[in-house]
């Protein structure tokens, strides 16, 4: 992977707003790939039943789409997103989503990704499909 395109990416995380809000990290990126991290904080993520909000793990979830999509050099946004939720985090414990590319075309690309915790429970699975515009990536 072109390391410019690495590192534009990784900068362009660390100044998300939203993924500064929930404590995202990204920790990997390759071509057609991505990890990203958060620590569950039920304070800031639970929901009414005091379990982790799905919104929360579809944040991570969609952070990892995200800057995987990002990763062929154009702006790349989501068609499709389906997300099947397995189980719910523990207190304190560090979420991961992992995005892989699974297969593309020169408009689209389809990814599939995973949301564990520390001991690689399942937590979350998802299908994405996202539309390569094209135009080049704003902040590179």
């Amino acid at each position: 992977m072109d390391q410019q395109l690495k590192e534009a990416i990784g900068l362009a995380v660390t100044r998300e707003s939203y993924a500064q809000l929930l404590g995202i990290e990204l920790v990997e990126l390759d071509m057609g790939y991505s990890a990203v991290e958060m620590d569950y904080d039920p304070d800031r993520m639970n929901n009414i039943f005091a379990r982790a909000h799905g919104g929360a793990i579809f944040a991570l979830i969609d952070e990892a789409f995200e800057t995987a999509g990002q990763t062929c050099g154009s702006v790349t946004v989501g068609l499709n997103v389906n997300v099947n939720y397995v189980a719910s985090p523990e207190i304190g414990a560090r979420l991961r989503a992992e995005a892989r590319e699974v297969s593309s075309t020169k408009r689209t690309a389809s990814y599939d990704i995973r949301v564990t915790d520390q001991e690689g429970r399942l937590l979350a699975s998802c299908q994405a499909l996202g539309f390569r515009t094209g135009k080049p990536l704003p902040f590179l």
